[in-house]
């Protein structure tokens, strides 16, 4: 019962979660779990998921790709500046929350 996924109601603060889909050490459905738990409760998440990458981001299009949007998430939910992001060229990012209709989805334990 340590799991985040158990304590979603107390989760307060936008949260960015960047997932490879290949990582043996936090398995895409556990980054899945909570993004969708979250999206439910109305909390502010964004979920990126690269599906060529496991733990860590190995490719350089990939790893420019997450820190642009991390710099645009935590311009917008902490305030300042960031540059405007700009499509990274062989990034493979998706967007599992972006992908499903809108409204309460189901998550799988």
């Amino acid at each position: 019962k340590i799991s985040p996924l158990f304590h979603v109601d107390n989760i307060q603060s936008p949260l960015l979660i960047g997932q490879g889909a290949n990582d043996p050490r936090v398995k895409q459905n556990e980054a899945d779990q909570i993004a969708f738990a979250m999206n439910n409760k109305g909390i502010p998440v964004e979920y990126v998921l690269y599906p060529d990458e496991g733990h860590g981001f190995a490719r350089p299009e990939n790893r420019i790709d997450f820190n642009s949007r991390a710099e645009e998430f935590l311009a917008k939910h902490l305030g300042g500046r960031a540059e405007p992001f700009q499509e990274v060229k062989g990034a493979t990012a998706q967007f599992p929350l972006l992908a499903v209709p809108t409204g309460p989805q189901p998550f799988k334990s």
